[in-house]
């Protein structure tokens, strides 16, 4: 059974930094895409880092260079690791993963999401 359990999340100031972690069981991560996503209240979920099975990654404009996704196969872990952070990236923050090479940032195409962790990002 796929199961992802996010951690990390918490409060801190803009400029601050913070690092997600997503604990993966029930499949083998390195033969997966996973990605990260995040929903402010009233918005859509959206794609704010992926990488795929060979470690390609892929960011938005709106995170690129102060956000940073990795993986470590061995402890079957995905990171986020999130600097310069903003007051808009405040956000439930979910771990996906769906099987396969290439890596979308599109929602729809993921098959298993993790419960998630709240990032509070104050002014």
């Amino acid at each position: 059974q796929v199961r992802l359990v996010e951690s990390g999340g918490g409060s801190v100031q803009a400029g601050g930094s913070l690092r997600l972690s997503c604990a993966a069981s029930g499949f083998t991560p390195s033969r997966y895409c996973m990605a990260w996503f995040r929903q402010a209240p009233g918005k859509e979920r959206e794609g704010v880092a992926a990488v795929d099975s060979d470690d390609t990654t892929r960011t938005p404009n709106s995170v690129k260079g102060r956000f940073t996704i990795s993986r470590d196969n061995a402890k079957k872990t995905l990171y986020l690791q999130m600097n310069s952070l903003k007051p808009e990236d405040t956000a439930m923050y979910y771990c996906a993963a769906v099987s396969g090479g290439y890596c979308s940032l599109r929602r729809y195409d993921y098959d298993y999401w993790g419960q998630g962790t709240q990032v509070t990002v104050s002014s």
